[in-house]
């Protein structure tokens, strides 16, 4: 497959690439031109996705790192600079479901762990990130949360929270930003075709059917939405919500 043009020496940090809408992200913004930074804390996973890029032609980066860890963060980005001189975009997509019980079962261990993956691990990359586009002379971030960012979901008190913050820390971000010509937006997948749902293939059929579209959206649309909120396509467009969700 061509390399397309529309990214061309552009630099993009994706994390949670390892598998599902991550690496589908990160192979099509490769695809369209992109040098990708693919960041998990898996090794092999991220082989692959190593392998698909560059069967594509393309240039890429593989960090194995914990995006709830700030020194960590911050050395990929130096990684990142230090390989291609510069970074103009991020998908912060890295996440983990936390566990299925009422508030009143749920242990303390369980809630930090979600809490610091899906929104303390924000902070950290955009911590880090941010002035790294800044000096590249701008750009556009996108995080990654959840149709569940605006309503409750029964039995997942932690993944609900985290999801509702980064609504909260996008927003924050986009009007910090602005005057910088840097863009912060969300995603927000419905039930996508991942890892984590293939898990439970029964209960994915039945989600299934209460969805108006009747099928769980695939990680390819999700990847084709984060390609276009990058893009100069989506210029005037910041702190906003695209839900993807097939109704």
């Amino acid at each position: 497959m061509a390399i397309n043009t529309q990214f061309k020496n552009k630099v993009v940090i994706v994390t949670g690439a390892g598998t599902g809408i991550g690496a589908d992200t990160a192979i099509l913004l490769a695809e369209r031109g992109a040098k990708v930074v693919i960041v998990g804390r898996r090794e092999g996973p991220l082989r692959e996705v190593e392998k698909n890029i560059q069967t594509l032609g393309g240039e890429v980066l593989v960090q194995i790192a914990d995006v709830a860890d700030l020194d960590m963060i911050e050395k990929v980005v130096k990684n990142t600079l230090a390989k291609f001189g510069a970074l103009h975009y991020a998908v912060n997509n890295a996440g983990v479901s936390g566990e299925n019980c009422q508030i009143t079962d749920l242990p303390k261990k369980v809630w930090d762990e979600t809490i610091s993956i899906n929104i303390s691990s924000l902070f950290y990359c955009m911590k880090a990130q941010l002035g790294a586009i800044d000096k590249s002379g701008g750009g556009a971030i996108v995080n990654v949360s959840s149709v569940f960012a605006d309503r409750g979901l029964p039995q997942r008190a932690a993944y609900s929270a985290s999801k509702h913050a980064i609504r909260g820390l996008t927003r924050v971000a986009a009007l910090d930003w602005a005057t910088r010509n840097i863009r912060v937006n969300e995603l927000q997948p419905g039930v996508i075709e991942t890892p984590m749902t293939n898990t439970n293939p029964e209960e994915s059929a039945q989600v299934a059917t209460t969805i108006a579209v009747k099928r769980l959206g695939k990680p390819r649309e999700c990847a084709n939405a984060i390609a276009f909120l990058l893009s100069d396509d989506a210029s005037y467009i910041t702190g906003e919500e695209m839900a993807e969700r097939g109704v």
